[in-house]
């Protein structure tokens, strides 16, 4: 029996309305523009009703936004093939300097036949899930360190600053309560101010209190777990690279998961020329400024401290042993570019590069329920 001739559609996804193109497989004529529908189940229906009556074999294509990836679940528990492609890297004309909706819908339709798009990771419900909440608990961090700044700033202009070891310790909140500014309004704004600061610590609080509690249900927390037995990954480094990459072992090889999060060198070559220039910074950056901070902690000797020897203890033999050869190999590398002249930040870098490849080892070593 013959199969079906595809029919690509193209979706450029709004809010209030989606535009749908589409281009006839096996044909060189150009997509042809459906019209606007929109976003309700029963728009959606009608529309892939409308579809199928031309062939039962239709694959569909939107740009990953902020309206998420409701669509492409609700496409794919009926069967159908679904893409959510990089916006980022959709080919496009350097002189074209008209965009519609019309025409995004056309060009969307025109390269999904052509496989020119390039498809993004679409996470499990219970993976966004998790992710989300672990995205919440980092903007209550940089809101508190905003808040704290911002107080800083304030007692600064005023010609107060702290002079103790640590910031925001015990004697520094003692050192705060004493302050006293030069009139009442400048007391006012000191007082929201503190306010301010441990509003968002206790916000962070609670979000770190959700996530210790939800995370041992989820099926990639067995992964989480074997992560630590890495020097610097702990379990907020730990939970944060998963949560954003999802399963690791998706990816093919450990290059390609460190291009994925933009830790690769990005390269200008032409002829015999070689040229290489700083990490490209491409993907995912939550990820990738998780395991910079991880890896400095291989600027020091190798050794299990009393720490992590708490957070390897009930891990298989085979994970603990590549956490320890991950440490000897990274802290002997740290030392030799830093001895080559190479700045630590570089080192750091290299560092991470290869931390995220142990990484991929780990997780090949735990099994993970689909």
């Amino acid at each position: 029996m013959a199969q079906p001739t595809p029919l690509f559609v193209g979706l450029d996804v709004h809010k209030d309305s989606i535009a749908v193109a589409h281009a006839q497989g096996h044909s060189a004529d150009p997509p042809v523009f459906v019209g606007t529908v929109g976003t309700r189940q029963a728009d959606l229906t009608k529309l892939v009703r409308r579809l199928q009556a031309k062939t039962a074999d239709l694959v569909f294509a939107y740009e990953a936004g902020p309206c998420g990836y409701g669509l492409y679940r609700d496409l794919t528990a009926q069967g159908f093939r679904c893409q959510v492609v990089a916006p980022s890297l959709i080919p496009k004309k350097p002189g074209d300097k008209v965009k519609t909706d019309r025409r995004d819908a056309v060009e969307l339709a025109r390269l999904l036949r052509s496989g020119d798009l390039t498809r993004v990771y679409v996470p499990a419900i219970d993976d966004e899930a998790i992710r989300d909440l672990c995205r919440a608990r980092d903007a209550a961090r940089l809101t508190l360190k905003n808040a704290k700044l911002r107080l800083k700033a304030f007692l600064l202009r005023l010609g107060r600053h702290y002079v103790g070891r640590a910031d925001w310790n015990d004697a520094h909140r003692r050192y705060l309560a004493k302050v006293v500014c030069p009139t009442p309004v400048q007391q006012i704004v000191f007082q929201e101010s503190v306010r301010a600061v441990d509003e968002q610590v206790d916000r962070l609080a609670r979000l770190e209190a959700e996530l210790l509690e939800r995370a041992p249900a989820w099926r990639l927390y067995p992964v989480v777990q074997a992560l630590q037995a890495l020097r610097g990954v702990q379990w907020l480094v730990a939970i944060t690279v998963v949560a954003e990459l999802g399963d690791l072992t998706r990816f093919d090889s450990p290059r390609q998961l460190a291009a994925f999060v933009g830790l690769i060198p990005s390269e200008y070559s032409s002829g015999p020329a070689r040229r290489q220039g700083g990490i490209t910074k491409a993907g995912n950056g939550r990820a990738r400024r998780a395991l910079i901070e991880g890896a400095w902690a291989y600027r020091h000797p190798a050794k299990v401290s009393e720490h992590i020897q708490r957070r390897i203890d009930g891990l298989p033999k085979p994970i603990q042993d590549l956490g320890w050869k991950a440490q000897v190999r990274l802290c002997k590398r740290f030392r030799r570019l830093t001895a080559r002249g190479k700045h630590p930040n570089v080192a750091v870098t290299a560092i991470a590069r290869e931390l995220i490849a142990f990484m991929w080892a780990i997780a090949k070593a735990v099994p993970v329920t689909v």
